[in-house]
C-alpha cells in the first residue's frame, strides 16, 4: 500500500474509532479540488497545516487534517485487524477501485471501500439490483430473475443484501453459478463466509445506521450499467430514494418491474422505463436512451 492510499485511508476510515472525525464526502470533495493545482509534498515532505491554510481552508480543519494523517500507528493496528478478518480496503486512488463509480460519482464516490471476497470481480460488467424489503409475489419472481438472467448472461450481480428483493436476487444469482457484489450497510465480520463480494464504506467494521444504508444506494446504483427495480414504496423509503437520485443524476438507465403501482409510474414519469419478465431474457436488447455500450 502506497503513501497515497494511506492517506486515504487516515482521513476516510474511523479505523475502529466511532469518535475519529474522518471527512465527510464533501469535505474530502473539497480538499481534492483545492489541491489539484498544488505542488504535492514529496515523499520527505509531509503536509503542513501552511500548505492547507494556503489553499483557503481555517486553522481549525487545516489542524484536523494534519491531525487524521498523522495517526498512522492507529492505521496500522486496524490494517493488521482487518487482515485477519481477510478484509482488505481498496481507496479512489487504488489500481482495483472501480473505475466506473470514479466515472460517474467523480469525487462523490467514496474515498474507500472495504472489501470480503474476490476483488477481481469490481471491474466485471454488472446490472444492479434494487427493491423492497416486503415484497408481492410477482415482484419476487422478477427480483429471482433478474439475478438468474444476470448469472446466465455473464454480468455480475450488484445489489445491498436486505432482507427481500436483494436477497432473492442475490441468491437466485448464486444458484446459477453467477458472480454477487453485495454492498452492505453492517459490519463485514457479520457476513457469513460465502462465495460473493462484500463491500462496505467507512470501514470493515462499522455498525450498521440507517445514515450507511442510504448512503450505499449511490454506489448500487452507479455500479451498474442499468439498475432494475423490482418494487418500490411511494416516495419514501430507500429504494425510492436512492433511484429518485439516480433518475436526478443520470448515474445509469432505470427499469422499473411493470406491477402497476403509482411509484412506478411516478418514476417512468421522472426517466425509468417499465418491463415485463419477458423482457429480462435479454439485457442487451433492451431500449435505452445511451444504449448502454453492451
Amino acid at each position: 500500500m502506497n503513501q497515497r492510499e494511506r492517506g486515504f485511508l487516515l482521513l476516510t476510515s474511523h479505523l475502529g474509532d466511532p469518535e475519529r472525525k474522518v471527512l465527510t464526502v464533501a469535505q474530502l470533495r473539497s480538499l481534492a479540488l483545492r489541491m489539484r493545482d498544488m505542488e504535492q509534498p514529496t515523499e520527505s515532505r509531509e503536509l503542513k497545516e501552511s500548505d492547507l491554510t494556503r489553499l483557503g481552508f481555517d486553522g481549525e480543519f487545516s489542524e484536523r487534517i494534519v491531525s487524521l494523517l498523522e495517526q498512522e500507528d492507529l492505521l496500522d493496528g486496524y490494517l493488521a485487524r482487518a487482515a485477519a478478518r481477510n478484509c482488505v480496503p481498496i481507496t479512489r486512488v487504488s489500481e482495483k477501485y472501480p473505475q466506473i463509480l470514479r466515472q460517474r460519482l467523480g469525487l462523490d464516490s467514496p474515498g474507500c471501500l472495504w472489501a470480503r471476497g474476490d476483488v477481481e470481480i469490481l471491474n466485471t460488467p454488472a446490472i444492479s439490483l434494487v427493491g423492497c424489503r416486503e415484497l408481492s409475489e410477482p415482484n419476487r419472481e422478477f427480483a429471482e430473475a433478474v439475478g438468474r438472467q444476470a448469472a446466465e448472461q455473464g454480468l455480475t450481480l450488484v445489489s445491498g443484501n436486505a432482507r427481500g428483493a436483494d436477497r432473492a436476487a442475490q441468491e437466485a444469482c448464486l444458484k446459477a453459478g453467477g458472480r454477487v457484489v453485495s454492498i452492505v450497510a453492517d459490519s463485514l465480520n457479520r457476513v457469513p463466509p460465502r462465495n460473493l463480494l462484500y463491500l462496505s464504506e467507512d470501514g470493515f467494521d462499522e455498525e450498521f445506521t440507517a445514515q450507511r444504508a442510504l448512503s450505499r444506494n449511490r454506489c448500487i446504483h452507479a455500479l451498474g450499467r442499468m439498475v432494475f427495480v423490482a418494487q418500490s414504496d411511494l416516495q419514501k423509503g430507500g429504494t425510492w430514494s436512492g433511484t429518485v437520485k439516480n433518475l436526478r443524476f443520470g448515474w445509469s438507465p432505470v427499469a422499473c418491474f411493470r406491477d402497476g403501482s403509482e411509484a412506478v409510474a411516478q418514476l417512468e414519469r421522472m426517466g425509468a422505463y417499465q418491463i415485463g419478465l419477458e423482457d429480462l431474457r435479454d439485457f442487451a436488447s433492451l431500449q435505452m436512451p445511451d444504449n448502454l455500450l453492451w
